[in-house]
């Protein structure tokens, strides 16, 4: 399994990619806006390179509910980090974004990857993204982001994630976008109880099956606070247990806060997979 990003190549089939999260964002659910600033996201990102990140992940609006945030504002925000990170930082950047015309212009400041958590909503996404080479991760969620779901209902969670993920990925295809170019995400905690991204973590390797590089996004989310009893600060060994679990069952690309203890479990699991 191949995953081109910009002009990088990876092989996956035994090795997993290390995403460091970056907010430029002043009500992050986790940080709550200590990387708002600019300079203190970029210190941070330094970190999270110097502890082993494969590639950094710059959002300007959180997933949840929260005050509205403009097209323009967010990209006052996202634009330039990512010159910032460019500028200072030899990996990949990703930008967190399901607005095209942010995700334009951030290929145009030096961003590789689209991250759009709204399951390409906006009819552009894909065009912007084949128009540079850029690649993009489709991910599932059931209404949108910004609104709360907080009873999602399902005839047969895996399945229907599964089979959105495909329509999504063909919509990629369609609109000229390489498979080598496309990641999927079941998208934990977007539109689901805490069972049911219980079960869609557990089903990893059915997801991971489709052909396309999977991506975990189970960082101190709330699923493992809800099941485990844990508040938003005592929740770093339980993420790092998804990621094991994750990666046992095929997950190739892990989107941290934590990344130099994930990377930790992440080679761990690359030397028995290469054992094996």
């Amino acid at each position: 399994m191949d995953l081109q990003l910009g002009d990088r190549h990876y092989d996956l089939s035994e090795r997993a990619l290390v995403m460091g999260i970056l907010n430029r964002t002043p009500d992050s659910f986790f940080d709550k806006g200590a990387t708002f600033s600019l300079p203190l996201l970029v210190d941070r990102a330094a970190e999270l390179v110097e502890a082993g990140a494969d590639m950094l992940d710059v959002g300007g609006v959180k997933a949840g509910p929260g005050p509205e945030v403009s097209e323009s504002e967010e990209m006052e925000r996202v634009l330039p980090a990512i010159v910032a990170l460019k500028e200072r930082f030899d990996v990949p950047v990703s930008v967190d974004t399901w607005r095209a015309s942010v995700a334009r212009e951030s290929y145009m400041a030096g961003a590789v990857m689209g991250n759009d958590i709204s399951g390409f909503a906006d009819p552009g996404y894909l065009p912007a993204a084949s128009a540079v080479g850029a690649a993009v991760v489709a991910t599932h969620i059931r209404l949108a982001p910004r609104i709360a779901d907080p009873n999602p209902r399902y005839t047969d969670v895996v399945g229907d994630v599964r089979d959105f993920l495909l329509e999504r990925v063909n919509r990629a295809v369609e609109a000229g976008i390489p498979a080598s170019r496309i990641v999927i995400d079941a998208g934990l905690d977007l539109g689901k109880t805490p069972e049911q991204s219980l079960v869609l973590l557990r089903a990893s390797e059915e997801l991971a099956g489709l052909g396309y590089p999977l991506m975990l996004s189970a960082s101190n989310k709330g699923f493992l606070g809800e099941v485990l009893g844990l508040d938003i600060d005592h929740r770093r060994e339980a993420s790092a247990a998804a990621a094991a679990i994750g990666i046992s069952l095929g997950c190739r690309l892990l989107r941290v806060h934590d990344v130099a203890g994930t990377r930790r479990v992440r080679d761990a699991l690359e030397a028995v997979l290469q054992a094996r």
